[in-house]
């Protein structure tokens, strides 16, 4: 998500020490503390699916995109995501996401950066062939697992990244680009954000246009950032499943960030998926109040300095000047378990943010501590099969219904161009 500059970014604590970058799994006596081998054993039967991780802008951030410069396969504590613990973590699937600043689009630059995002994350699967695999499909996720490997597919967040263009977007998803957060921070051509003013009521006519041609491609369409208007808009003409690849629950931490119970009401019969994001600022209810504004002031600052360098220490003092509560694991589960007893189990996801944000509940410092979300859901009293649903499952009967929607339409557009091309063929004889 990138929820403020890199001044924002705070170290995360590693969970555990890590495994080797070759391990298929960790062994089950080496355990994180406080999972049993009885989660373990849950865990490592799911396919966990993280739909947003941050690494590769903070990868650009720290080493222009260089895997020379900074080799994930080695432990780097300054990060939220290495090979070492995403294996400790058991991580099955996990959405890239391809984010380029807001910002990038008054630079003329925001296809181009996206573009270059994209080229991270396929140079990181070529160079970890052994860790990672390019999914485009869920038969592609479905393969890398038994391959042993971690599927990778790519998110862009924001629609600031196709520059107004519906050919930009088909090129996008030509790349691999398998779910598209429709806004950032800003309201933008395609619909109002949740963190600006709004200018179209939800979405614009060229953001319905969008909808549908992303149903058309089998591209989920993801509403976090969005305003709640736009996430009416979205449901209202969305013929496929969609997805909040990294948003809470409003109704438990009051950002405007987060997805609001009228919106989960309505998500069961859409299929969507709700993958609940790990920031404290949208996941414990004191925290949430405070950064509700986060947004408004880095515009604020950002307009008061123009050097990258003052921006970020002005940016980390008002960080330091409202310090905000951590919470648990405790705290996070209580949101899936929020979006359970809202909209069903089938609903629930995750979408951790990792490398974006800059708190994380205590217990989920880094990739390597999903386990201890399974822990908490079974210490609840969620049954294996409902847990497999929750750490990815859902993620993935979305995608594949998102396939499913793109085929059937693909088929009505092969039926309607033989019936021209019949009917042409008729008035020539």
């Amino acid at each position: 998500m990138r929820v403020l500059p890199a001044a924002f970014l705070v170290i995360g604590a590693a969970c555990a020490r890590p495994a080797r970058p070759s391990q298929p799994a960790a062994a089950p006596d080496d355990l994180l503390p406080g999972v049993s081998e009885a989660a373990w054993r849950i865990h490592r039967s799911a396919i966990l699916v993280d739909g947003h991780n941050d690494l590769p802008w903070k990868l650009r951030e720290k080493a222009g995109g260089s895997f020379d410069a900074l080799d994930i396969a080695q432990a780097q504590p300054e990060f939220d995501t290495d090979i070492p613990r995403l294996v400790r973590g058991g991580v099955g699937a996990q959405f890239w996401s391809v984010y380029v600043p807001v910002d990038s689009v008054k630079q003329g630059a925001a296809l181009r950066w996206t573009v270059e995002q994209i080229d991270v994350v396929l140079r990181m699967a070529r160079r970890y062939p052994e860790t990672f695999e390019l999914a485009r499909t869920t038969a592609d996720i479905q393969r890398a697992r038994a391959n042993g490997r971690i599927a990778c597919l790519i998110g862009a967040e924001g629609g600031h990244s196709i520059e107004g263009s519906l050919g930009a977007l088909r090129m996008l998803h030509e790349l691999g680009v398998r779910y598209m957060t429709l806004a950032h921070s800003d309201t933008n051509d395609i619909c109002d954000a949740a963190t600006d003013d709004p200018k179209w009521g939800g979405l614009s006519p060229f953001g319905e246009s969008v909808v549908r041609e992303m149903n058309r491609l089998g591209m989920l369409v993801d509403v976090s950032h969005v305003s709640q208007e736009t996430m009416e808009d979205v449901l209202a003409i969305s013929t496929a499943p969609i997805i909040a690849s990294h948003s809470s629950c409003r109704a438990l931490a009051p950002h405007p960030r987060n997805v609001p119970d009228e919106i989960l009401a309505r998500l069961r019969a859409n299929g969507g998926v709700v993958m609940v994001n790990f920031f404290s600022g949208f996941v414990v209810e004191s925290s949430a109040q405070k950064m509700a504004g986060m947004f408004d002031v880095v515009r604020k600052l950002r307009a008061e300095h123009s050097d990258e360098k003052e921006l970020d220490a002005a940016i980390e003092a008002w960080r330091k000047a409202n310090p905000i509560e951590r919470g648990d694991v405790k705290t996070l589960v209580d949101h899936i378990e929020h979006v359970v007893e809202i909209a069903g189990v089938e609903c629930a996801g995750l979408g951790s943010d990792f490398d974006g944000i800059t708190e994380t509940p205590e217990g989920l410092e880094d990739v390597a501590c999903y386990p201890r979300i399974t822990q908490e859901l079974l210490s609840r009293g969620y049954r294996e099969d409902a847990i497999r649903k929750i750490l990815g499952g859902n993620a993935l009967t979305a995608l594949a219904r998102a396939e499913a929607v793109a085929r059937e339409a693909a088929a009505r557009d092969a039926a309607q161009n033989h019936r021209a091309e019949r009917a042409r063929s008729s008035g020539t004889r």
